[in-house]
This record gives C-alpha cells, structure tokens and sequence, in this order.
C-alpha cells in the first residue's frame, strides 16, 4: 500500500520551464486543493540563458571545497569505452537543470533552507555541469535522471549541454517525463514527445539504454490508475524503456511497463519489490515551517545500507539538487565534508550498488 505521505503530488506547471513563445504545459482541470498545498517548484519567468560549450569533465580537485585535500578522495571522474552502458543494479538520482530560474520563485530569493557548494548556480554553465557529474559518480552514482517539461522548455533546451559535458565519463542521463504529472496527456502527446526524444537524444553516447533501448522514467500525480499504463502501452511505438511512477494497484494493471519507481522524498526508504528502492534524505521545502522529513545522516546511512541489500535493480536517490524541497544530496554548506563533496555523498561513496567496488 503506498502511503498518502508518499503519494502527495509535488509538482505544478513551471512556467518559468517554457522557452519565450512556446507554451508546452498547461495546467490539469482536475488538480486538487492537494496539489497546491503539496506542490514543487512554480519559479517566476526569466529570460531563457544561453547554452554555453560544454567543458571538459572534472577532476577532483575541481570538485572540492576550498581548503579540501583531493589527496583525500584520488581520482573521481572515470572514462569508458565507447558504447558503454551501466548494467543492473542501476544507481540513479533526480537532476533537475531549472537554475537559475527557480532560485527566485513564490516571493523567496533564494528559494531554498540550504546553501550550496557551488552557489545558486546556472544550470546552463558547463563547468557546473561537470563538477554535478564529478560529483555524482563520488556518490557511486551512474546516471542522473534529468527533469524534462516538454519540447521546446528550459529543461529541453539545456540538455543538449548536459549530455555533451559527460564526454568519456562513466556516468549517464535518461529524461523524466513531467508533463504527465500535470494531467493525462494524450498517447498522441506521449509518443509525439517520445519520438522526438528518441530522434534528439536517444543516440547520444551519454544517454541511458537498457538492452539497447533508451530509458524513459515518467513522474505522475497522486490520482493515477491503470489508464496511465494503457496510455503509454498505446503510446510507445518506438521501443522506449519506461518506468513509470507507482500508485495503488500497479502491479494488477494488465499493460505493465519495464519498470516501476516512486517519487515520495517526504518517506525516507520506498521499496517496490522487484522494481526499485528509493532513499530520501529529507524533505524540508523553502516555503514550510518545519520539514516533513527531517534531515539525519545515521539514518540515511542506514537507508543507502539498506537500499543496497535490497539488490532492486533501480536504485534511486531523490535528490541530486531540487534545491526547494530540500531533497539534495548535492554538496552545501550545511553538510560539507573533508571530502568536499558532504556528507551525504560521502554515504553514498562509502557503498556502492551490490557487486560494485566503492569510486576511490
């Protein structure tokens, strides 16, 4: 049974996400009073900023936090072969590239309890980029599952610069579907969106493939039922592997995707037996008094132990950065560390994925 805590909907249209002229998401007439109470980020509009050439990956010593010692952690960015994909168990974290543009939202500036490493940073930046990537496979983490609102958005926009800063690097990306968190979309809209995916960036080097097809993970809000799996049964003709985000009765639906994941980060462990295990080390968003899930590193530490034992083949962390809700595991003054990358990396470093050696 998923809980009501786990099932609340987190998001609402970003129409700061909507390149100027394009309007790709339009809000859902059957949203609830929930999701006003409940929801993510709805950052005021900016000029959509420039893409810049993606920069080299990073060494450590890029990574670290001033007056941190690289001797302390060696080498974290590492390359592979060409054709290279990450097998199961998969360890996975939530990347959302809408900064600078949700730093300033909902009458806050910053839009966040917390302070990051890297300061409010551009999501557009290269070195930004390449540091996240640095960071993340520290972490033991392999792929980053970026946020995306649709063709022509923000978050569309910057992916090109995403993949291309992962260069050689051991690490890949794979798209979360968003707008189908916003209401139904149409199989139309889901396959249109998934061919374009497919004819942008499925073939790049960095993007995420599971037996050589290209990884799709679709977040969804609380109302969900088995029409959601049908829809995208009837949508995928283009041989996309999806996971979608669980709901109460998943698994009776008779159109079963390749996979099921939850997106609950106020729950501190999620288990979907069979399909994935998620860990959250809280949920303390900018505009709530107190958090709905307070921050702890023994008992994160307990959770990455825990997810590992669990061997589901997705492993997920929620968040990378999603910097208002207070989800990140992304390095910040708060938590920093001798290592330079916090100590909720340094966790996550200290254990990798069942069968996999920790990055030294």
């Amino acid at each position: 049974m998923i809980d009501a805590v786990t099932r609340a909907v987190r998001r609402v249209p970003p129409a700061w996400a909507v390149v100027a002229g394009i309007a790709v998401i339009v809000v859902a007439a059957g949203l609830t009073a929930g999701l006003a109470a409940l929801g993510g980020p709805s950052p005021s509009p900016t000029p959509t900023a420039p893409v810049e050439t993606p920069a080299a990956s990073p060494t450590v010593a890029s990574s670290l936090a001033p007056g941190a010692s690289a001797a302390s952690v060696g080498p974290v960015t590492s390359t592979v072969p060409a054709g290279w994909q990450p097998t199961f168990p998969i360890r996975a974290a939530f990347y959302y590239p809408w900064y600078p543009e949700a730093w300033k939202q909902q009458g806050l500036d910053p839009f966040t309890r917390y302070h990051p490493s890297l300061g409010f940073y551009d999501s557009s930046s290269s070195s930004v980029i390449s540091e996240q990537i640095a960071a993340m496979q520290y972490g033991n983490i392999s792929v980053g599952i970026a946020s995306w609102w649709g063709q022509g958005t923000r978050t569309d926009v910057r992916l090109p610069a995403i993949l291309a800063a992962t260069g050689e690097a051991a690490f890949r990306w794979a798209v979360y579907y968003e707008p189908e968190g916003q209401g139904d979309p149409t199989p139309q809209q889901i396959r249109d969106d998934l061919t374009y995916i497919a004819a942008h960036y499925a073939s790049d080097p960095a993007y995420l493939r599971v037996d050589g097809r290209f990884v799709v993970f679709a977040y969804a809000n609380s109302g969900e039922t088995c029409a959601m799996a049908d829809r995208w049964a009837e949508a995928n003709t283009v041989g996309a592997y999806v996971v979608l985000k669980v709901f109460n009765g998943f698994r009776t639906c008779q159109h079963q995707p390749d996979g099921w994941h939850q997106y609950g980060p106020a729950a501190a462990d999620s288990s979907q037996r069979g399909y994935s295990y998620t860990i959250s080390p809280g949920f303390a968003k900018a505009t709530e008094a107190s958090p709905r899930l307070a921050r702890d590193v023994e008992r994160w530490t307990a959770s990455v132990a825990s997810m590992v034992a669990s061997d589901a083949p997705w492993q997920l962390v929620t968040t990378f950065n999603e910097w208002g809700e207070g989800t990140s595991v992304e390095s910040a003054s708060e938590w920093q560390s001798a290592s330079g990358f916090g100590t909720y990396l340094d966790a996550l470093h200290a254990r990798g994925p069942a069968g996999i050696a920790p990055v030294h």
